[in-house]
C-alpha cells in the first residue's frame, strides 16, 4: 500500500491514494480553514471503517441484514508525548439479535487497523532534502 501526501498551504494538504483524494486540514482556531478532516480524525475514520468492513463481512457470512448499522469511534488524547491514547469502538447495530454478540465483536478484533493499533508497527522515517534524483 502506499499514498502520497502533498502541501497545499498553509495547514492543508491532500492525500492521494489509488487516484482517491482527500483534503487534511486544521481547524480555524489552529491556523486551517476548517475544509476536511485532521490526521487524528483520518486514524479514528480507518479504524471505524474497518471494523465496519468486518462486521458486515460477519453479517454477509451468516446472511444476517442490518442496514442501520453504525460505527462510531471515540479517542481521548494524551501528552509527553502527543497522542491518541486510548480509542472505543461501538457497533451500533439495533436491528440485530443479541445472540449475534460475541461474533460482532470477533469479527471487529480481526480489523487489520485495529491489530496494527494493538501491535505497534515499526516506522522507518526518510527525510531527503535538496535535489530530488530521479
Amino acid at each position: 500500500m502506499e499514498i502520497t501526501v502533498r502541501h497545499l498551504g498553509d495547514a492543508q494538504f491532500e492525500a492521494d491514494a489509488r487516484g482517491h483524494r482527500v483534503v487534511c486540514d486544521q481547524p480555524v482556531d489552529n491556523g486551517g480553514y476548517d475544509e476536511g478532516m485532521t490526521p487524528p480524525e483520518f486514524l479514528l475514520v480507518s479504524l471505524g471503517t474497518c471494523a465496519g468492513y468486518y462486521v458486515a463481512q460477519y453479517l454477509n457470512a451468516h446472511s444476517l441484514q442490518c442496514p442501520e448499522l453504525a460505527i462510531k469511534v471515540v479517542a481521548e488524547k494524551a501528552k509527553d508525548p502527543a497522542r491518541l491514547a486510548s480509542f472505543r469502538i461501538e457497533v451500533l447495530a439495533p436491528s440485530l439479535d443479541p445472540r449475534h454478540e460475541a461474533g460482532v465483536q470477533r469479527a471487529v478484533h480481526k480489523c487489520l487497523i485495529h491489530n496494527t493499533l494493538l501491535n505497534a508497527p515499526s516506522i522507518d522515517t526518510v527525510v531527503r532534502c535538496g535535489a530530488l534524483q530521479a
